[in-house]
């Protein structure tokens, strides 16, 4: 007999940043002889990506999508500092239309297609009820981690923290006093490199109260059959040797953009008119700027930011989102004063861009980035030293891998301030040493992503274990 139809279905956050990464995991998982999977979105943001022209129908017959609600108002902005809101409302609101969902496609009835019976969810970490749900029904469930591993095992490591008396980190304390507590990571890790959830609140709270919903979140996810990270053993294997006995199984599979390259799917209209600009400017020349999906920014920082760029002397082409700048101060135009401080040739600003193709551009001499884990890989894959200023959750400790680990850039984190700004900028164009080390290092990803490489090898193995999943199923059955 035959081996059973594997059909996975894959449950993002509804965030730019994780759907991104877990349209890759779909696509390279839906190449693989004898597997199906479905994407499942929201009802929100499956039109959006329809409104944005961006990839809502698959090019693999055996790759579809389908949505649920997620109990928001249409007007609801779904920003940075709603996502623990976004994750309540999915799971209270969207948690019956996902576990409706999830029983019809259990006789195979859900989205027509004639795709096969489900055989397992792969669920975003943050969305614990899908993995719960999942396994309530006879479904089993892996989680996927989209932030990078070395932030699992930060937050894994907390109740040892506490333990020794680190946390939380004490207001006006010295936040370069180095973290003892978190393995593999005591030589360079300071309370900088940590989230700010990490640090007293004040005299009426000894924690910050999304600390233990952060954790909560962590332990649910890590007990889930696997744990799968987009990350490489180049980039985090001592970190991954640590996290490994603490969950069941774990697959690290990235840079997953680089093993399998699927279709955009931004919540925002790409202007790629900027590779034009681009083609205009000489080798290395450029700085590109963006801060994320999420990320907002008060107009002084702006300010600081432009004043920064401009002052380098390097063209610069910045990602300027309708919602970057805080929605109290979000009257200026942000384009206009771009033009005014620095002009037309030196400067281009969009409100999107396809950052893959301007990461591999020739004329991209360093990146300014939020240092979100899918944006320091695609800089990492590409060799492209980088400039970070992260803003929340993971980005704090993988500025500091970028800075202080692979040294690959410099970390701007808690400074946005022109002159550190320009010197930043300039010494990222400008060393040698930095361009090199980010080169030898995208070269050691692209082997673990290769043929035989690490990372190859454990997309094979996540494959085989679905597969097995299925056989158990149909078995049970």
């Amino acid at each position: 007999m035959g081996a059973a139809a594997a059909h996975v279905l894959v449950f993002p956050m509804p965030m730019q940043g994780h759907i991104n990464v877990m349209l890759h995991l779909a696509a390279t998982l839906a190449a693989a002889a004898g597997v199906h999977v479905t994407i499942l979105h929201t009802d929100h943001n499956l039109r959006r990506l329809r409104n944005a022209a961006a990839a809502t129908t698959a090019d693999s017959p055996r790759l579809r999508f389908l949505s649920v609600p997620d109990g928001l108002p249409d007007d609801h902005p779904r920003s940075a500092s709603d996502i623990l809101e976004i994750v309540d409302s999915l799971g209270t609101a969207g948690r019956a239309a996902y576990r409706a969902l999830l029983g019809s496609l259990l006789v195979g009835s859900a989205g027509g297609g004639g795709f096969p019976p489900v055989t397992s969810v792969v669920g975003d970490a943050l969305l614990t009820f899908a993995i719960d749900v999942a396994e309530e029904l006879g479904v089993p469930a892996l989680a996927f981690r989209t932030a990078s591993a070395s932030s699992l095992l930060a937050y894994l490591s907390v109740p040892r923290l506490f333990e020794l008396g680190e946390l939380p980190f004490p207001p006006g304390g010295d936040l370069d006093e180095p973290v003892r507590g978190v393995p593999g990571m005591e030589g360079f890790l300071r309370r900088r490199d940590l989230p700010s959830t990490f640090r007293r609140q004040g005299d009426d709270h000894d924690v910050h109260p999304k600390l233990q919903i952060l954790l909560d979140l962590t332990t649910g996810s890590c007990k889930a059959r696997a744990v799968i990270l987009n990350t490489a053993v180049s980039l985090e294997g001592p970190v991954l040797a640590h996290i490994a006995p603490r969950v069941r199984d774990v697959f690290a599979i990235g840079p997953l953009h680089a093993i399998s390259p699927a279709p955009a799917a931004s919540l925002w209209r790409e202007d790629d008119g900027c590779m034009a600009w681009l083609d205009g400017q000489a080798d290395r020349s450029v700085v590109y700027v963006s801060l994320g999906s999420l990320t907002v920014i008060s107009l002084e920082q702006f300010t600081e930011f432009l004043s920064g760029l401009v002052a380098a002397g390097y063209p610069f082409l910045w990602v300027l989102r309708p919602d970057i700048i805080v929605a109290s101060q979000s009257t200026t135009n942000l384009q206009e004063a771009v033009t005014a401080a620095a002009g037309d040739s030196k400067a281009r600003v969009v409100g999107w861009a396809p950052q893959r193709d301007v990461l591999r551009h020739r004329a991209v001499g360093c990146f300014l980035t939020h240092a979100g884990w899918n944006s320091t890989l695609e800089a990492a894959v590409e060799g492209v030293p980088t400039v970070c200023w992260p803003f929340f959750v993971d980005q704090q400790i993988n500025s500091r891998f970028v800075g202080a680990v692979w040294r690959t850039g410099l970390d701007m984190k808690d400074v946005c301030d022109a002159a550190v700004v320009e010197r930043m900028v300039t010494e990222a164009m400008e060393s040698g040493e930095i361009r090199e080390k980010a080169q030898a290092l995208a070269e050691k990803v692209r082997q673990d992503v290769g043929d035989g490489g690490s990372s190859a090898t454990e997309l094979k193995r996540l494959v085989g274990f679905l597969r097995e999943l299925a056989t158990r199923n149909e078995h049970a059955n």
